[in-house]
């Protein structure tokens, strides 16, 4: 998603721009990959974020009108579901306002009344982003990279070298030129740049289930299901609606063990847990049959913060990673930041940089 929409902003600008890709767009091994992915604008207090996702928003539903497929934005809704006086619920509240965000402020009464299908053991309040929803991921990269092609992008399916004087190598022998290279690679890019990277950005195994839900049960499905995220304990549980009836999505925002995405094997092991959660927060599920697994990983950074900043070691080499698992939803504004930063018409942000990317994980944006 990050180096499709870089791709895309980049020949926006007038350069002659080649989009390099191993496995080929929203392939299985790629963090941009699977049926859907959350678009969210709620980050706590993290006001960079926000703005980012709801300018995002506004550049995701041009592409879809451009592409003639509104259907690759699906706004269910985002419910968050803190407990009252959460620290970071509140602070969530204020910068939507701030920054012009539509929400509505649940009590735990009104959620039972509005959303009957979940159920909490404990007093709860909702926060319900009410243009958020959700992306549907693989589709939807395909469409960045046929409209990028479409403008002019020139696409391979290959791997390539590191670039040294200004060209790079590529799988089948061809060399490519250029005067900027741009490593916009998810969890590769610690393999790729490990003097600089390892640690700095770790690819972790992440396991994702779908629940198939009762014959004509309309609960779990958009209108009456939104996606709803739960960060306030310690498994961060999040689901999505049930989407072209492939089940009702279900994972955890932790960090699974490091995860190599060329060789990984991708069987799930989480079953029993994600079925026990399941069956205490979907009563209505508690017998539901697994439809779908799969395996992704996330690459966030050491900090969880976006790293977006040249090579240390050669100016014509940018860096630009440590999206997943919150990063897809700022693609289009991250390729237009990107692009406007090599441009020298905006500042880094400070908390991109590599210096800010500590050995010690320590992640604090979500």
């Amino acid at each position: 998603m990050f180096g499709s929409w870089t791709a895309y902003y980049l020949r926006n600008s007038g350069r002659s721009v080649a989009l390099l890709d191993a496995y080929g767009p929203a392939n299985s091994r790629a963090s941009s990959g699977d049926e859907s992915r959350v678009l969210r604008m709620g980050y706590g207090a993290e006001e960079i974020y926000t703005r980012w996702a709801w300018r995002a928003r506004q550049l995701w539903m041009d592409l879809f009108e451009a592409v003639d497929q509104p259907d690759l934005f699906q706004q269910t809704g985002v419910l968050q579901t803190p407990r009252p006086q959460d620290a970071r619920a509140e602070s969530m509240r204020l910068t939507l306002e701030k920054c012009g965000v539509p929400y509505q402020l649940l009590t735990h009464a009104d959620l039972e009344a509005r959303f009957p299908q979940f159920h909490f053991s404990t007093e709860r309040m909702g926060i319900l982003e009410l243009e958020a929803g959700a992306l549907m991921a693989r589709r939807a990269v395909r469409a960045v990279v046929q409209e990028a092609v479409r403008n002019g992008v020139d696409y391979f399916r290959e791997t390539a070298s590191v670039p040294e004087n200004s060209q790079l190598k590529t799988s089948s022998g061809e060399v490519l030129r250029a005067g900027l290279f741009v490593f916009a690679c998810g969890p590769w890019l610690p393999k790729i740049f490990p003097g600089v990277l390892q640690d700095r950005i770790r690819p972790t195994r992440q396991e994702v289930f779908y629940f198939g839900v009762p014959a004509g049960d309309r609960r779990f499905s958009p209108p009456e299901m939104p996606v709803w995220l739960d960060f306030s304990s310690d498994l961060g549980a999040y689901s999505l609606p049930d989407f072209d009836g492939r089940g009702l999505k279900l994972a955890f925002d932790r960090h699974g063990p490091d995860f190599d995405p060329d060789t990984g094997d991708r069987l799930v092991g989480g079953l029993d847990e994600a079925r026990s959660f399941l069956s205490e927060r979907f009563p209505a599920l508690a017998h539901a049959p697994l439809a779908e697994s799969r395996v992704c990983q996330y690459e966030n950074t050491s900090t969880g913060d976006f790293l977006i900043d040249r090579h240390p070691d050669d100016d014509g080499v940018w860096l630009v990673g440590g999206g997943s698992g919150h990063g897809f939803k700022h693609g289009p504004a991250l390729g237009e930041y990107v692009t406007k930063l090599i441009d020298g018409a905006v500042a880094n942000e400070p908390r991109f940089s590599l210096e800010t990317k500590t050995l010690e994980a320590n992640r604090a944006v979500y």
